[in-house]
């Protein structure tokens, strides 16, 4: 191995699906320098989020534990116990540093967490004290666009509305990460390595692409969700939560639908375009080859699949991420590895590249080093994921929340609202508490989950072994409250069922700039 400490380029989008690259066999997206990584680096096509939803996933990632260690299921707050994150073990290791975009960090947004430095673009539009530390909003100003109310698209009844981004293309949030990405390399010319965190807000919903790019793919031309016989059947509770309150359980257009996903796909293809002239400016620099590379997501989006929309449940448009390394030192060209993956693995991987005196002291590692899953090093067979979200608690029927309201242990609340995942190459196994429901897919024979096998002849082994897997999990990491005494199988909680309204519950998530002043006299009054 060289003597020289690589660096890390660490790409991250929010809300990509694992089957949106073109190299990796899907026939239309247009994603060429994503194909030049798969074609140039290691791609692992079964790699998931520990937790689909976004802070938790990323907590997860940053720490390198599964939600049942770091205590964060959901969008709610990450510890804030002084556990290290890979950012500052890389820190204390002598690597520069530095975060560009979304972080999603909570309780405290600003937050460092390890950085030494950071460049923030965060979806919400914050105070207008806090200006001065939003850079991208300080941006949007410096350049004459403190007209723009949304510069991320219009949320709330919008959020699932294909739309033309506010912002042309150069000064749209997804091209100022990549500018500032290219600007971060070609200033670093020490001999210090470097880690660089470069996020996109996109393809997270609202899809709101610039021009050209919304025209790059049209409705006629996309495919239609995956939508089984009985797709009631593979709805999950969540799933019929996040339909509601998205403004989308209201009946299929298919037309608006293969929209929407042309958007998406337009979106993902944006990014792309950033990754090249990132991937560019490593190359112009002499870099490339001594950098490792990692591009992955948080989690999928469902994009209409089942009927769905959103995240959460643990489906692959959800729960399975894309996961490619260049790093031609550790990681093989062209390589397709199908070994069970999860973003606990980034910070074993990236401390184990960084070489002696980069490691996480605070606690131990649920990840391992992906060098060894390509090498076949590490026989892991199975990874693991888990939800609590209590996203629904605010639009239960009257009946759901008189059940549910005789539950008050902290560890019970989550356990009655988790959703819990193994996963193998061969199979998958889910429990969902809130619909007292088990899942079994075949991934084999079945790589779309077209079928529930749990139950069916013939599968009883399979599932048996998985979901017996997934509780040795549980118990080895203290995670016991949704288990029962024996601790043999799942404790059935209350069914949870949503109100019978149809408008209890719809998000209104108005995500305006700090400077908005929404005022109409006599229309709307500020």
């Amino acid at each position: 191995m060289s003597q020289n400490r690589p660096n890390i380029l660490h790409l991250f989008t929010d809300m990509q699906r694992a089957d949106t690259i073109h190299a990796l066999g899907n026939p239309i997206i247009k994603t060429p320098n994503l194909d030049r990584l798969v074609h140039e680096g290691t791609s692992f096509t079964n790699a998931f989020a520990p937790s689909p939803v976004c802070v938790a996933s990323r907590c997860s990632m940053i720490h390198g534990q599964y939600p049942m260690h770091t205590g964060c299921y959901e969008n709610t707050p990450m510890p804030t116990d002084g556990r290290k994150t890979f950012m500052g073990a890389l820190t204390e290791a002598g690597y520069r540093t530095h975060g560009i975009g979304k972080c999603h960090f909570s309780p405290d947004a600003f937050a460092m967490r390890g950085f030494q430095t950071r460049e923030i673009q965060e979806e919400g539009g914050g105070k207008s004290d806090d200006l001065s530390r939003m850079d991208y909003l300080s941006y949007l100003v410096a350049n004459g666009f403190e007209y723009i109310s949304e510069p991320y698209g219009v949320r709330s009844e919008m959020y699932y509305i294909p739309q033309l981004a506010q912002l042309p293309a150069e000064h749209h949030p997804t091209a100022w990460v990549g500018a500032r990405s290219r600007a971060f390399i070609e200033q670093q010319t020490g001999a210090e390595p470097w880690y660089l965190y470069s996020s996109f807000i996109h393809p997270h919903p609202p899809f709101a692409v610039p021009s050209p790019w919304h025209k790059i793919y049209r409705t006629a031309d996309m495919d239609e969700p995956i939508m089984p016989h009985d797709v009631e059947s593979m709805m999950m509770f969540v799933n019929r939560v996040q339909n509601r309150y998205k403004y989308r359980d209201q009946g299929v257009d298919m037309n608006l639908v293969r929209t929407i996903r042309a958007y998406y796909y337009a979106c993902i293809s944006f990014i792309d375009y950033q990754v090249g002239r990132i991937i560019e400016a490593l190359e112009r620099t002499g870099r490339l080859d001594n950098t490792l590379v990692v591009f992955s997501s948080d989690h999928g989006e469902y994009l209409g699949d089942y009927g769905c929309w959103g995240k959460r449940a643990m489906h692959d448009a959800s729960a399975r991420v894309p996961l490619i390394v260049r790093y031609p030192e550790r990681f093989a060209t062209g390589a397709v590895v199908d070994t069970p993956a999860s973003l606990v693995d980034l910070a074993p991987t990236f401390l184990a590249a960084a070489g002696g005196g980069a490691a996480v002291s605070s606690h131990e590692l649920d990840g391992v080093d992906l060098a060894d899953l390509a090498t076949g090093r590490n026989p892991r067979d199975v990874v693991f994921s888990q939800l609590a979200s209590r996203m629904g608690s605010g639009m239960l029927s009257e009946s759901s929340k008189a059940t549910l309201a005789n539950i008050t242990e902290p560890r019970e609340i989550v356990a009655a609202n988790s959703m819990y995942m193994a996963v193998s190459r061969e199979g998958k196994y889910v429990y969902s508490a809130p619909d007292a429901s088990h899942y079994y897919f075949d991934r084999i024979r079945d790589p779309h989950e077209t079928r529930n096998r749990f139950g069916a002849p013939f599968y009883g082994e399979a599932a048996e072994r998985l979901k017996s897997r997934l509780i040795e999990h549980l118990v080895a990491g203290g995670e016991t409250a949704g288990l029962t005494p024996d601790r043999k199988d799942f404790l059935t909680f209350p069914r949870q069922e949503l109100s019978s309204n149809p408008d209890h519950g719809l998000l209104v998530q108005d995500m305006y700039t700090p400077w908005t002043k929404i005022e109409l006299p006599g229309y709307i009054d500020g």
